[in-house]
């Protein structure tokens, strides 16, 4: 019988991490820059870039400078950036209306990026939570939100993006039937061609607080999100939610928050095989960014691990703050 002695002089895992050339070659999953997708927050005004308290590094744009930072993303070879608007609080009421207008914020700077960076592709959102004065994905009656007026709301607000220019359309706000109502409306609009992002498995998560100070709902949500959003000890009710998007449409399936739903990642790939995104959300963010700020972390090596395991999960492409900085990164990589 050989010993382990010489059990291991055959076959040493070690071998192959001794070089970092031969750790590249044997890397079982790689990022680049054309798997990102750069959310950005919008303002009303002009020459604007205001800091976002929580979320250091992150800016709102005025429409103008959101489309000069659209450029330098795709000079990093980012494909595609989601808009997500911050209005004027006078804007806001109980049913959303304001994403009805098609001069709307969400709109203007569709238009605005589309006109300089026509390459470039735009995510557009139809979720209500930025235009409600309660901070709610959808519309509220006698405390409940209602999904078929919700529904026919965010169809007619789809109609609208895509009108402006949107590539894709994401549904965000977990209603029953909205994808399968939304590519109606789109197709008896003329905009067969018109992709939809499912948020297919969207949970109850204690990690969106950033994003809300950065839309200007931190201080109106009232109650929670639990009637619309996944409770998150669920996983096969992920498979579910997505099989049934897949059945009424949906092009892309997203998977929000991302680290901590890693495993609905690979469950949802391997049992549909379908493009699947997923959202590296504002509290991931923020962690990363206050570990490296307390000296916890090392910022730039965090980033990038925390990217690439999302590929690793099986994710096609990543939503993520920190797009800009990681394509800077893999820049100087190459």
């Amino acid at each position: 019988m050989r010993t382990v002695d010489e059990i291991t002089s055959n076959r040493r895992m070690r071998r192959n991490r001794r070089f970092e050339w031969t750790r590249r070659l044997v890397r079982e999953n790689s990022l680049n820059s054309g798997d990102l997708v750069w959310p950005i927050f919008v303002t009303e005004g002009n020459g604007l870039r205001e800091p976002v308290r929580l979320l250091p590094g992150v800016e709102r744009f005025s429409v103008d400078e959101a489309a000069k930072a659209a450029r330098d993303a795709y000079d990093l070879g980012i494909p595609a950036i989601a808009t997500f608007p911050n209005i004027a609080q006078e804007k806001r009421n109980r049913t959303g209306s304001e994403i009805l207008d098609p001069d709307g914020l969400i709109n203007q700077v569709t238009r605005a990026i589309k006109d300089k960076v026509p390459e470039l592709g735009i995510i557009t959102d139809v979720a209500l939570d930025p235009f409600t004065s309660d901070g709610h994905d959808g519309i509220v009656r006698d405390g409940v939100i209602v999904n078929d007026e919700t529904v026919g709301q965010i169809s007619n607000a789809a109609i609208i993006q895509a009108e402006a220019g949107a590539d894709i359309i994401s549904c965000s706000e977990m209603m029953d039937g909205r994808v399968g109502a939304i590519r109606d409306a789109l197709n008896g609009a003329g905009f067969n061609d018109i992709g939809i992002m499912s948020y297919t498995a969207k949970y109850a998560s204690a990690f969106y607080g950033p994003y809300r100070e950065a839309i200007g709902t931190d201080q109106m949500l009232k109650g929670d999100k639990s009637t619309y959003f996944m409770d998150t000890a669920n996983s096969d009710e992920a498979l579910h939610e997505a099989a049934l998007d897949i059945n009424e449409g949906a092009d892309i399936l997203m998977v929000k928050p991302g680290m901590p739903y890693l495993d609905i990642i690979r469950r949802i790939k391997d049992e549909f095989s379908m493009p699947t995104f997923a959202y590296q959300i504002s509290g991931e963010y923020a962690m990363i960014m206050a570990g490296a700020e307390k000296g916890f972390l090392n910022e730039e090596r965090a980033i990038m691990e925390s990217l690439t395991c999302f590929k690793r999960a099986g994710a096609d492409a990543i939503f993520t703050y920190f797009a800009p900085r990681a394509a800077e990164i893999l820049q100087r990589q190459s």
